[in-house]
């Protein structure tokens, strides 16, 4: 990022926090993709909590951006066992924020699995939850009963220049990593799993490639909508891999389980927008595949008489090249630094919520005169 480029995110990000600042502070644990330009906003959130510690997701992590944000917030290692543990996570929470009031803010759902136990054994107070992603609010929504205010931006209007940036980008690095095999999509039917907003993205910038694009999903209401918008629609997964020379999985949760993969077609490459253990049942593949690593980022997998390649180990295939969706990124991160200040306000019942209209029309607009010129 160029210097008049961090001058001018950072120049947005103050307003932001001007118009969204909190009455109090509470304590803060920040999930994050440590990307390039994320520093920014890790400050912005610091300048709205007394941020604790930021918790950078394993596969997506820039050692510059590491290196910058550890000068003054620790950076902890982040995995899904940390907390999945109740007695575990508590003793973390307790070391880092102990007696605090904390807001966490997730990506992907990691504090659900023992939300409860930590809203009642801790011995400051849990705010709240705020989650950015469909993944991780479903995982929140389907808890039996939410202790405390869980405040979503996944399926605010403001994250849809994101997602469908996000499937643009999935469909470029697929292609690079095919390519750096000599590989092409041309000739190769792609089978999209899930038709949301990033799997609607990658089906119509295939389409606009003049790949002969599959849709599957489950859920019947969004393969109607693919089948309005031009797209084949598979009545089952299994018969639509057998013919699919490329599959990128898009569900935000299990789209391929073990007894799936042997259903792909010889060299069929296989693709996701998320990480391997949300996205792909690897660990239910038969035994009797051979994995080998045959280019930058491509791993075959191999048995007599039947091979696949599969993309960045199932990992967001995306984040191979930055992830970058430009400055639209910045509207949802926007839209967090809102969040804050309405669990910090302490009258929001526990449940699901979203940020105002008004709120994101204000958030728009401020953007707008900083990235519309």
């Amino acid at each position: 990022m160029e210097s008049f480029e961090r001058a001018r995110l950072d120049a947005y990000f103050a307003r932001i926090a001007a118009q969204f600042a909190p009455a109090e502070q509470a304590a803060s644990f920040l999930v994050t993709h440590l990307l390039p330009e994320r520093p920014g906003f890790v400050r912005a959130v610091a300048s709205l909590s007394r941020l604790r510690a930021v918790l950078p997701k394993p596969k997506s992590i820039s050692p510059a951006a590491q290196h910058e944000i550890e000068q003054t917030i620790p950076v902890d290692a982040l995995s899904r066992e940390l907390f999945a543990d109740a007695d575990t996570a508590l003793d973390y929470f307790e070391s880092r924020a102990g007696g605090e009031p904390i807001t966490l803010l997730d990506v992907g759902g990691y504090f659900a699995p023992t939300l409860a136990d930590l809203h009642g054994r801790f011995s400051g107070q849990l705010t709240g939850v705020i989650e950015d992603t469909e993944n991780g609010h479903r995982r929140y929504e389907n808890l039996d009963k939410l202790p405390c205010p869980v405040i979503s931006v996944a399926r605010s209007p403001l994250k849809d220049p994101e997602d469908f940036l996000v499937g643009q980008s999935v469909v470029f690095s697929a292609e690079a990593v095919m390519r750096g095999r000599g590989d092409i999509l041309h000739g190769r039917p792609a089978l999209v799993i899930g038709f949301g907003k990033l799997g609607s993205s990658i089906a119509r910038l295939l389409h606009a490639k003049g790949v002969q694009v599959t849709v599957f999903d489950i859920d019947p209401i969004r393969r109607t909508q693919a089948l309005s918008q031009g797209f084949a629609v598979a009545r089952d997964c299994a018969s639509a891999l057998t013919g699919a020379g490329l599959v990128l999985c898009a569900t935000g949760k299990v789209s391929l389980h073990g007894e799936d993969f042997p259903h792909l077609r010889n060299g069929a490459y296989v693709a996701t927008v998320t990480s391997s253990e949300d996205e792909l049942e690897l660990g239910g593949l038969p035994d009797v595949y051979t994995r080998t690593m045959v280019g930058d980022h491509v791993t075959r997998y191999q048995t007599t008489g039947h091979y696949f390649y599969l993309a960045n180990g199932g990992n967001a295939v995306n984040f191979l090249h930055g992830a970058s969706v430009g400055p639209f990124i910045f509207l949802i991160q926007a839209e967090i630094l809102a969040a804050i200040r309405m669990l910090t306000r302490g009258d929001l019942s526990p449940g699901m919520h979203e940020v105002s209209a008004a709120d994101r029309a204000a958030i728009a607009a401020t953007w707008l005169s900083y990235f519309n010129r």
